[in-house]
């Protein structure tokens, strides 16, 4: 150890660890002030709500009067008492289970079919492929498909080959509903996850790609998985809290193209059961208790894929 590596460790052994930390934010002072403002903003319209939101969970709240606390009633009657949560909970698990995964393979393949074409044509396909995630009225295109009447494409497609009698009303069939939902938010799925990837593989130094040649890899498969997706780590941690994310809150699909509720509840799910007792009853409390369950099961989703990435490229 250098003299000077061994005279910082001593005083550093000599001081507090709040006299140490003080120390170092005063010599980073312009780092940390460059990254005030977003963690003040981070702070007051994030952490903030996430820790009163789980407060308020334990209390009787209705806006108007003062928080009257509950304990874990508001719990007890979630798990014990209320079918629809239930329901809700259900049509979530399935829609995230299908939706999130789907939509995440989907964008890394994409991503790495984009990559093999020459600058030009790479950025027109992702643009094409970007193009549903941004697009403001999306639903009308699956609205009008799907419609049910004799002018949706759909039932006038299957009204003109005498394969349906009277029209179908997609989004007023308890059979239909999910299924329609799904199919929408996987092809709305490329998003911010999608140009991450893009990123990651553009970003691989291509000299690994001929080391792995002569080191014994033989294909484009045994390249994914022991040079691409271990360089992409970051990026497939990204795009998994963001498919996690988008899969566990894909209400605004449902209630566009359903309504709200949907019929018999064939697609609520808790983000709706939150807009329910949240937007329209007025039970914050309650309200509280369904977001910070909602909360609990991403911050354990995000966990385990975590955990799963860890594993990939063998390491």
């Amino acid at each position: 150890m250098s003299k000077t590596a061994e005279k910082k460790a001593v005083s550093r052994s000599e001081m507090t660890k709040a006299q140490w930390t003080w120390k170092e934010i005063k010599r980073n002072k312009v780092a940390y002030l460059m990254v005030a403002p977003y963690m003040l903003v981070f702070t007051l319209f994030t952490v903030l709500p996430v820790v009163l939101s789980i407060v308020i969970s334990f209390t009787d709240f209705n806006m108007l009067q003062m928080p009257n606390i509950v304990w874990l009633d508001n719990y007890v009657r979630l798990f014990l008492d209320d079918d629809i949560f239930l329901i809700a909970a259900k049509n979530t698990f399935i829609f995230a289970a299908i939706v999130g995964p789907a939509s995440y393979i989907m964008s890394l393949m994409v991503a790495w079919f984009i990559n093999e074409l020459s600058p030009k044509i790479r950025a027109i396909v992702t643009l094409i492929f970007y193009a549903p995630s941004i697009a403001g009225q999306v639903y009308l295109v699956w609205g009008t498909l799907f419609s049910g009447d004799a002018y949706g494409w759909a039932n006038a497609v299957l009204l003109e080959l005498g394969i349906i009698t009277e029209e179908i009303q997609f989004f007023q069939d308890a059979d239909w509903v999910m299924p329609l939902c799904i199919v929408v938010a996987i092809w709305t799925s490329l998003g911010t996850s999608f140009l991450s990837f893009i990123a990651g593989l553009q970003g691989i130094d291509k000299a690994q790609f001929e080391a792995g040649a002569v080191d014994g890899i033989r294909n484009r498969w045994q390249e994914l998985w022991y040079i691409t997706l271990p360089n992409m780590k970051p990026q497939l941690m990204f795009g998994a809290v963001m498919s996690i994310t988008n899969s566990f809150g894909f209400g605004a699909v449902v209630t566009a193209l359903c309504g709200f509720p949907s019929v018999d509840y064939a697609a609520h799910t808790i983000v709706h059961h939150l807009e329910d007792y949240g937007s329209q009853r007025f039970e914050i409390g309650y309200s509280s208790t369904i977001a910070v369950v909602l909360f609990v099961v991403m911050v354990g989703a995000n966990a385990l894929i975590k955990k799963l990435l860890s594993k990939v490229g063998g390491s």
